[in-house]
């Protein structure tokens, strides 16, 4: 199983051009390469891929222009199988007593990953974490986590859907 946990609400996606259309003020540029994009493991005729995919997302409100952008990003993946639950930030206030939860990828029960990034929002690296004891409490939490989740569709059609385009500042 992976799993993915998203916390960060903005972040900096260089080299994705429907972000950067986004960023330049352009919705409509930026949704229509957001359709353009090859799904992972949706291609006409494909069997879904033998791992299942699960993706937490912890919002706030108001949602940022990059979780709008994120999120329409996610409804194809969504319609190809992976299974994402959105998660309002009150939901995980007391675990998020000394810091934000973290950003993480746990990949089956041998690795897990604390993905960072520096203040802009960029991709700056990982942790590595191959203690299978913290794994195993990281995948129990997440498994809760998961099942208090809302089902991404219906969070997306009553939040995300209904919003105007999002006003960026740079």
């Amino acid at each position: 199983m992976f799993w993915k946990l998203e916390r960060i609400q903005s972040f900096r996606q260089a080299g994705e051009p429907s972000w950067a259309a986004m960023m330049e003020g352009d919705w409509h540029r930026s949704l229509k390469l957001v359709d353009a994009r090859p799904v992972p493991g949706g291609k006409p005729g494909r069997r879904a891929e033998s791992v299942v995919r699960r993706r937490i997302r912890v919002v706030e409100q108001p949602v940022t222009p990059y979780l709008q952008w994120e999120m329409h990003l996610l409804a194809p993946r969504v319609a190809a199988a992976e299974k994402v639950r959105v998660l309002d930030s009150a939901e995980v206030a007391d675990l998020e007593i000394d810091r934000p939860l973290p950003e993480l990828v746990v990949l089956g029960s041998l690795v897990m990953y604390e993905v960072t990034y520096d203040s802009a929002g960029a991709h700056s690296g990982a942790r590595r974490i191959d203690d299978r004891e913290v794994i195993a409490a990281c995948r129990g939490e997440l498994d809760k986590l998961y099942a208090v989740g809302e089902d991404f569709r219906t969070y997306y059609e009553r939040e995300i859907v209904p919003l105007p385009a999002p006003r960026v500042t740079v």
